[in-house]
Order: C-alpha cells, then sequence, then structure tokens
C-alpha cells in the first residue's frame, strides 16, 4: 500500500491560507488541501485506477478537508457570521 509523503505544512488553515482566502474574490476556488488532493490523483494514475493502493491518500486528504472545515466552522461561530 502507498503511503503519503510528509508535508511540509500539515496546517490546512493556517494564518497565511486564511488571509488568502478572505483576499480572493468571490469566483475564485480555494483548496488549502489541494496538495493532499493532487497526492491521491498522481496515486490513482501511478497505481492504474486502483483506490484500494491509494486509501492512505484518501484518508489524509478526509481528514484535511475535515480539519479544514471545522475550523472554518469555529471561526464563523465565533465572528458571528451566519455564513
Amino acid at each position: 500500500m502507498s503511503t503519503p509523503e510528509a508535508s511540509t505544512n500539515s496546517d490546512p488553515w493556517n494564518k497565511e491560507k486564511r488571509q488568502k482566502f478572505k483576499n480572493k474574490s468571490k469566483s475564485e476556488w480555494f483548496d488549502p488541501c489541494q496538495e493532499a488532493a493532487s497526492k491521491s490523483i498522481r496515486c490513482l494514475n501511478r497505481n492504474g485506477g486502483d483506490r484500494a493502493m491509494c486509501t492512505d491518500y484518501f484518508e489524509a486528504y478526509r481528514a484535511c478537508k475535515k480539519e479544514w472545515m471545522d475550523k472554518r466552522k469555529e471561526e464563523r461561530r465565533a465572528s458571528g457570521s451566519p455564513i
């Protein structure tokens, strides 16, 4: 089974990424977990689409997204913002 490489910056919602997200235009897409997503796609390409070989990468992406969304929700609650 493949193992994901260690990320240089494991926090998907650090100060730099938060600022980049706030300053983007409304129509611009921003995903702080893009590195994890790219690694999972590369794993699928490397292994001929065999999802079983890439489960670690998928789990890393899901964990990144969950952490990011949880932090965004927490910030919205703290600021009183409805969205």
